[in-house]
């Protein structure tokens, strides 16, 4: 068994990894490669200006992350074609359909970014053309394989001629995959497909004058193809369209147990079902099952104390009865309550968070969700999100409230900042003073937050923009609080200036605290968002090109939710894959 994945960049652990076993099986299979061609892989993927082509890489591996087999594409998105540069698999392995595999992944992904088809080069198959009887051998079966998609070599061209007098021997045919549609390849394309792969992909072995040549010599309209050679040619696998994997999806299996019943608790387990609903429904996600994780996360970024309080305090609730804070004493450190129920106002910012047995599994599968969503995204999932029930953005270092008892969010980026930088973005409706708080006085971890005012809007005592951080993270905190009243385009502008801060700040990873109640018509928000600004918002934040880890915060009109989560995740995706 193998998978495939495609890799953007080499900014996680495990894509590091694989490139450079792709840089080996290149230098061992492809002797003519220039050194400096493969040593620059990375920075390929990273800047698509390296070879003015956006570079793509597809990765076919075993179980155990063996690396099997890669496929290396260029895709101009403005000329609406692909290049497959180079289709390898390993050495002991070949024949066992790898290859295959790769070819029809990287079709279905050129369909999907609308490519008028996907060129390459193969050598002849012809006895004047190659006169080496074995390698002319390995080259009737290359050209056979790709038959039975339909490419073929274009003809009536001079493509194949030399770039210098006497080079005439095995030089490379120009093949054409028009990914089924049954479509001809019009001339003026092929030109310019063909001016682009000459100047860019050879421009040190083609002068000016060589590349006139052979783009003129393109004059059939449409361009000629050569007929099959292996008659009957199987069929091939039509191409469907892929405009992006699935995202590893990681729901919180015990959040239902977690139901507070009374009037006007709007933080009720429907809210995960809706969306869940949705996204499988479009086929947006893969289902992740959830990993338990040691508690030493919790208090990576909460107090010891306060983790130690809401165990004693949910695990000696009796069955059905909760703890609601009452009293908010003085919090004088050293002359707590000694009352449980009394010394809830001690960790409390609010008195409609209750505790209660429930609670406290309900938070800390929570707490798992996130944290299995993470390893999926370290894994080399682009995206990852955690659907989870209780939120956790309101809860502090050693505080909960606002429905949220352990911060995931928080905890998911202290786990990733073993990494390098990790960039928070909070576009729940309601600040995230929980993140604020715990990561104040780093600057590794940025923090930013869109939210209604607090003048206006809960917690009310944090989220003003003078916070900025403090001693070594003075600066790593950003507040873009908005007025009562927002549109999406008024919206948008708040956002494009966090995702600037973001991007200036050059995280490794990002964690969006994802709340859907900026939404039209939620019972905790003010503002007018509809669907298609939630996609708009989700295609902005992927173009950021980072590894992106969402974890679900606030959202509360369950009407709504399920269609505005699918329409945020279809921007995100879209846009986080595009190469």
């Amino acid at each position: 068994m193998f998978g495939i994945r495609r890799i953007h960049d080499d900014i996680l652990p495990r894509n590091k990894t694989a490139i450079a076993e792709v840089q080996a099986m290149l230098r061992d299979q492809f002797s003519g490669v220039p050194s400096e061609e493969i040593d620059t892989l990375p920075q390929q993927l990273r800047n698509p200006f390296t070879r003015q082509f956006r570079c793509v890489l597809y990765v076919a591996e075993n179980a155990r992350g063996r690396l099997l087999g890669f496929a290396l594409v260029m895709h101009d998105p403005e000329l609406h074609f692909s290049f497959l540069d180079f289709l390898v698999t390993a050495r002991p392995i070949n024949g066992r359909g790898i290859g295959a595999a790769l070819y029809e992944y990287l079709r279905d992904e050129a369909l999907g970014l609308g490519a008028l088809g996907v060129f390459f080069e193969c050598l002849p198959d012809d006895p004047d053309r190659c006169r080496d009887p074995r390698v002319r051998k390995q080259n009737v079966a290359r050209l056979r394989f790709y038959e039975r998609y339909g490419a073929r070599p274009l003809a009536g061209t001079a493509y194949e001629s030399p770039t210098a007098p006497g080079d005439d021997d095995n030089l490379p045919h120009l093949v054409f995959d028009g990914l089924d549609r049954d479509t001809p390849l019009l001339r003026a394309d092929a030109r310019r497909v063909v001016r682009a792969i000459l100047e860019r992909k050879y421009r040190a072995l083609c002068s000016p004058e060589y590349v006139e040549r052979v783009v003129r010599s393109f004059r059939s309209d449409p361009v000629l193809v050569r007929d099959a050679r292996s008659r009957p040619a199987p069929p091939g696998r039509r191409a469907s369209a892929r405009p992006y994997p699935p995202m590893a999806l990681v729901i919180n299996d015990k959040h239902d147990i977690h139901h507070v019943r009374e009037r006007g608790y709007v933080e009720a387990p429907v809210r995960i079902s809706v969306i869940r609903q949705e996204l499988l429904a479009a086929g947006l996600a893969d289902v992740l099952p959830v990993r338990r994780y040691p508690s030493r996360h919790l208090t990576a970024v909460h107090d010891r104390d306060f983790v130690h309080y809401l165990r004693r305090v949910c695990e000696n609730t009796p069955e059905g009865k909760s703890v609601y804070p009452y009293v908010f004493p003085i919090r004088n450190a050293t002359r707590p309550p000694k009352e449980l129920s009394i010394r809830a106002g001690y960790y409390c910012i609010d008195t409609f968070t209750p505790l209660n047995r429930s609670a406290l599994l309900a938070a800390r599968r929570a707490v798992d969700c996130a944290l299995t969503a993470a390893d999926a995204m370290l894994a080399g999932h682009r995206v990852a999100y955690a659907l989870v029930r209780p939120p956790g953005h309101h809860a502090e270092r050693r505080t909960f409230g606002g429905f949220c008892y352990f911060n995931n969010t928080a905890v998911a980026a202290e786990y990733l900042s073993r990494l390098g930088k990790v960039a928070i973005l909070d576009i729940d409706y309601h600040h995230g003073n929980g993140q604020q708080d715990i990561f104040y006085e780093r600057p590794d971890v940025f923090t930013v937050s869109i939210h209604g005012d607090p003048d206006v809007a809960y917690p009310y005592f944090s989220g003003f923009t003078d916070e900025t951080g403090a001693g070594a993270g003075d600066g790593y905190n950003l507040n873009i609080p908005l007025p009562e009243t927002q549109n999406g385009d008024q919206y948008r502008r708040g956002l494009t200036r966090a995702l600037r801060a973001i991007r200036d700040f050059g995280p490794t990873c990002l964690v969006v605290a994802l709340g859907l109640d900026p939404a039209k018509g939620d019972p905790t928000g003010t503002w007018h968002l509809t669907p298609a600004d939630f996609r708009e918002n989700g295609r902005l934040i992927g173009a950021l090109s980072r590894p992106t880890l969402v974890i679900q915060e606030g959202g509360y009109r369950t009407r709504t939710l399920g269609v505005n989560a699918r329409h945020f995740f279809q921007g995100l995706l879209e846009s986080a894959h595009r190469p």
